[in-house]
């Protein structure tokens, strides 16, 4: 008698190995300039190893309290009060995450119910969609307005209604590189202020500005704040995105219904990792020169692919850039989007991201994602394949 696994019908019929996963695996493959998945190719503060070995060497390496160390959510309610000018209490309305997306996946888990519905502005990151539909949500995708990728409230207004639940946002934004401005958060709390909706903000590229902009969070905004779950990224900020540590900010009583989900889907976080972080948080230059760090590095890669067919889109902000590909002399800029990227991958040696992949629908616009969090010598490899084009 042979053993039978049990038939089962899938959660998640829409999802495979995500985009991210294929176009790495393919640039190691091919030994490609990986300039694809999000991720820094070089090393973080050596301070910041030291302080987590510390930290191991003191003993801290049992279970830290559910919600976080308290050293670790202090250091975050001051920045965010220096930064931002809103207090949150440390106790009760900041929690230490898994990272982003399991910040992200807890706060849909923790609001939405059967047949709610959230608000997703399309492209967006790939996680948003599943984990509303995990949620036994529906996701009302609402199109960026395609070319500038800024938001189109008359469309945001009018796929509200009695069922939504709430609207996610995310600024800097992945995969455009765009920043929301002051018109558009005090638009969006305009919209939002007579509407029982919360709102997911993900910030997990706040510290990657470039001047004359800054990152509006929507922890300035009292109307925003007081419905928001805001979500940062310790491993964004610090170059550590292996660690896996994020953080929410949100109002008491969001924060509780929060804390009741992430203490049976993760309970807590690393403890080394925390005890690390807080003390590295003690001097605020790390994450106060991180937009002059990454600006360098955009300026390099813009300056490189100015020299191409390529037509620069802006990079606002996060550590992105993105391309039109149609005026590229080659035959291969026809192709849908996706495969163009696998040609660059293996025929040039460089590999990206399809903006379609962001999209529920594919919508192809003949528009890719580099990333630039790398090395100098790694974007100057990839300029000199990219040249050919």
């Amino acid at each position: 008698m042979n053993p039978r696994t049990p038939a089962l019908q899938t959660k998640l019929p829409k999802v495979g190995t995500t985009i991210f996963t294929v176009m790495s695996a393919l640039a190691a493959e091919k030994n490609a300039v990986n300039l694809g998945q999000g991720f820094p190719d070089f090393h973080c503060d050596p301070k910041l190893v030291q302080a987590v070995t510390d930290a191991m060497t003191a003993g801290h390496n049992q279970y830290p309290p559910m919600a976080g160390i308290p050293a670790l959510r202090q250091a975050m309610a001051d920045k965010v009060l220096a930064l931002h000018g809103h207090a949150y209490d440390p106790a009760t309305e900041i929690t230490i995450t898994a990272g982003a997306t399991q910040a992200i996946l807890t706060a849909i888990l923790a609001v939405v119910r059967a047949g709610d519905q959230v608000i997703v502005l399309e492209p967006c990151y790939d996680s948003y969609v599943p984990n509303i539909e995990l949620a036994g949500g529906v996701a009302v995708a609402v199109p960026l307005t395609p070319g500038t990728f800024r938001p189109d409230f008359d469309r945001i207004a009018a796929a509200i209604n009695s069922r939504t639940r709430a609207i996610i946002i995310n600024s800097p934004h992945n995969p455009s590189a765009t920043i929301w401005s002051d018109a558009d958060m005090r638009r969006l709390q305009d919209l939002l202020a007579p509407k029982d909706v919360l709102l997911i903000s993900d910030e997990v590229y706040e510290h990657m500005v470039y001047a004359p902009n800054e990152h509006l969070s929507a922890a300035r905004y009292p109307g925003l704040a007081a419905r928001a779950f805001i979500v940062s990224s310790f491993g964004k900020t610090y170059h550590v995105t292996g660690w896996k540590v994020g953080t929410v900010c949100a109002p008491a009583p969001l924060t509780a219904e929060f804390r009741k989900v992430h203490q049976f889907n993760v309970f807590t976080v690393n403890t080394p990792m925390q005890h690390g972080l807080a003390a590295y948080m003690a001097d605020p230059a790390p994450w106060r020169d991180l937009p002059a760090f990454y600006a360098a590095k955009r300026d390099l890669f813009r300056t490189g692919l100015a020299q191409t067919r390529f037509r620069l889109l802006p990079s606002e902000g996060s550590y992105f850039q993105c391309v039109d590909i149609s005026g590229l002399a080659v035959p291969e800029r026809d192709l849908p989007e996706a495969d163009f990227c696998q040609w660059l991958t293996r025929e040039i040696g460089v590999a990206a991201i399809p903006l379609s992949a962001f999209y529920g629908n594919g919508f192809d616009q003949k528009v890719i994602r580099f990333c630039y969090a790398k090395r100098d010598e790694t974007l100057k490899a990839a300029l000199e394949r990219l040249a050919r084009l």
